[in-house]
């Protein structure tokens, strides 16, 4: 299976959509056959909604198994589509880019370094995960430097040794590997679509990089 694809000829596709364990987002302008190569890859429904009128769906929700967290932004419409496929949270703060403030999966979330504690907390207790303030190689947006699923953890690939420290004291046992994509970018978060059963990248990724995603998430064979 060809691992890699794009957005509208855009490289960046986690920017434009965002993937969970059922099912992932996408705007409704995505082609069918973006649709169908993320359903076929990462084996879910595929779901077609703007957030808060825009078409960059991976920077406005983030989220697990348990929930999603999404702009306070996003109009009623929106939020009733979501809520079709799980229990929906709105950010209320000017930090309302949930899917670049926030890395989520089944085991952990990390937020924005200068995020509210008490809006932290708020959001580890709806997705029913442990929650902590992150950087990868210094970026605060958790969501855009890092790429987490339930089997592991691919980060910005100049993070340091403390910050990865930090991240492995919540994240149990899962793999937690450094990487780039789209030839070279630290911001994995942009390029690369995942979950526990599969994964895509931005068609600019090379085979190095996907190797590491691959190692990282698990998908060696």
């Amino acid at each position: 299976m060809e691992r890699t694809i794009d957005f509208a000829a855009d490289p960046h596709i986690g920017v434009f959509a965002r993937a969970f364990e059922e099912f992932a987002v996408v705007p409704p302008m995505a082609t069918e056959e973006f649709a169908e190569r993320v359903a076929e890859a990462l084996d879910v429904e595929v779901v077609r909604t703007t957030i808060q009128g825009s078409s960059i769906i991976g920077s406005l929700l983030a989220g697990n198994s348990n929930g999603m967290v999404v702009s306070g932004l996003a109009s009623e419409d929106e939020l009733a589509v979501l809520r079709e496929y799980g229990e929906v949270m709105t950010l209320g703060t000017s930090m309302n880019a949930a899917g670049n403030v926030i890395l989520a999966n089944d085991i952990f979330a990390a937020v924005h370094p200068e995020m509210p504690i008490e809006e932290a907390e708020e959001i580890g207790t709806f997705l029913g995960v442990p929650v902590r303030r992150l950087t990868f190689a210094g970026v605060r947006t958790v969501g855009m430097a890092a790429v987490a699923t339930n089997k592991g953890v691919l980060v910005h690939a100049r993070s340091t040794e403390a910050e990865i420290a930090d991240l492995a004291g919540c994240a149990d046992e899962l793999v937690i590997g450094t990487g780039t994509v789209n030839m070279g970018s630290g911001l994995v978060g942009t390029g690369v679509l995942a979950n526990s059963k599969g994964y895509v990248a931005g068609f600019e990724t090379t085979g190095f990089e996907l190797g590491r995603i691959e190692e990282v998430f698990g998908f060696l064979e």
